[in-house]
């Protein structure tokens, strides 16, 4: 049996990297993706060049413009991001066809078995660097590992443009070599606790058995601390059992801000129902997930007496079970959104006697999906499109609009 190959695949500061693209006035600048300065808003992401000002993702954007007062501020284009995440995922497709898409800007490829198509993994992984940059112009991270929780710590361990593999055999050491707070996973909270256990170190970690964790940890976090100082995959990464098309954003950021979290929802849907559409799915059943910084999960669904048609319906209904789930106050570290218990859509379907407003939207987002599979302009719901204001040049609005080409 083949030796397990999985590849985690990170596109560098996705957003910011994209303006960076797109306009070469910005490149080497410090970017920052959210709102205006002036206004209230979050920030969505940031460039390298701005993280060095202390700024980081789900920080209210006054507090971003203090750290980083002659930063680039630009509005999300999240129609772009969009074009150019299917893009890549495409690129992905002539690799393997075995992907788990996380996010807009993330996934892991089961590369099992390829070296007598593409050669070894390493050659593999510069090779698929090489056509998304040759493609796109952005730079991505690659991880290479026997698991999937491994190779997100490798894509992370070299980042930016990095890649790292982490052999059959080199688990532990590797992990002993990170430090506690490099652990994907360990949040502040965590990570304080620990301090108060007198535990300052992944080897002191690793001498606990699982049952102390728990009881000095809580259930959740001391199974995962467990694992993961070990190198073993937790299973935060697994497919629904049932057949399902989701995707789910894990924020930099444990966030509270119920702006980012209704856009990500929003964002979510758009993702998950172009999914459908091109799989040439339906399904009835929304499904919304929630984790906590404890690493708690927890998911919420609701079925439909109808297929759900459009990207518009699936945020409706997701956003009503969100509110339904989450207090309001309590921080969190991911958010996804998905449809299960799919069916074809060549299956017969009982129709209602008279369209909805849903139905006519659905005409819509299939016309905008045929568009979009034959040219290169980017079209989405007006709620995600960037506003005339593109942006913000130390202090000042850019001569030259972004354009998304």
């Amino acid at each position: 049996m083949a030796e397990k190959v999985i590849f985690h695949v990170d596109m560098d500061a996705f957003y910011a990297s994209v303006e960076q693209a797109d306009n070469p006035a910005y490149r080497g600048k410090p970017v920052i993706i959210g709102a205006d300065p002036g206004k209230r808003g979050v920030v969505a992401a940031c460039s390298y060049e701005a993280r060095k000002f202390g700024v980081h993702s789900a920080m209210p954007i006054r507090t971003a413009f203090k750290k980083c007062p002659k930063g680039i501020y630009l509005p999300v284009r999240m129609a772009r991001y969009q074009e150019l995440s299917v893009q890549i995922m495409k690129i992905f497709e002539d690799f393997t066809p075995s992907i788990l898409q996380i996010s807009i800007d993330e996934a892991f490829l089961d590369m099992t078995g390829t070296e007598g198509l593409f050669g070894a993994p390493e050659v593999t992984a510069e090779r698929i660097k090489r056509v998304i940059r040759e493609s796109t112009g952005l730079a991505v991270s690659i991880g290479i590992a026997p698991n999937r929780f491994l190779a997100k710590l490798a894509s992370d361990y070299k980042k930016p443009d990095g890649l790292y593999r982490i052999l059959p055999g080199q688990e532990l050491e590797f992990i002993s070599s990170l430090k506690l707070k490099n652990l994907w996973g360990v949040g502040e909270k965590t990570l304080e606790r620990l301090m108060e256990l007198n535990i300052l170190s992944i080897p002191q970690l690793q001498r606990y058995p699982e049952s102390t964790l728990k009881t000095l940890l809580g259930n959740a976090t001391g199974s995962y601390l467990y694992k993961t100082c070990r190198g073993m995959d937790p299973g935060i990464y697994q497919e629904a059992k049932s057949h399902s098309i989701s995707n789910e954003t894990t924020f930099e950021e444990d966030t509270a801000q119920e702006e980012l979290l209704r856009n990500t929802l929003l964002s979510l849907a758009h993702q998950v129902m172009f999914r459908l559409m091109r799989e040439e799915k339906r399904g009835k059943t929304v499904f919304v997930k929630l984790r906590y910084s404890d690493f708690t999960t927890t998911t919420i669904q609701h079925s439909l007496e109808h297929p759900v048609t459009t990207a518009e319906e699936l945020f409706s209904q997701g956003w009503k079970l969100f509110i339904k789930r989450w207090n309001g106050y309590t921080p969190l570290r991911l958010l996804g959104l998905g449809i299960s218990s799919l069916e074809d859509c060549t299956d017969p379907v009982q129709r209602e006697l008279f369209e909805s407003a849903f139905d006519k939207k659905k005409k819509v987002e299939e016309t905008v999906l045929r568009i979009k599979n034959k040219i290169e302009t980017p079209l989405v719901k007006a709620s995600l499109l960037e506003k005339k204001n593109h942006g913000r040049l130390s202090g000042h609005i850019p001569k030259t609009p972004l354009t998304g080409k």
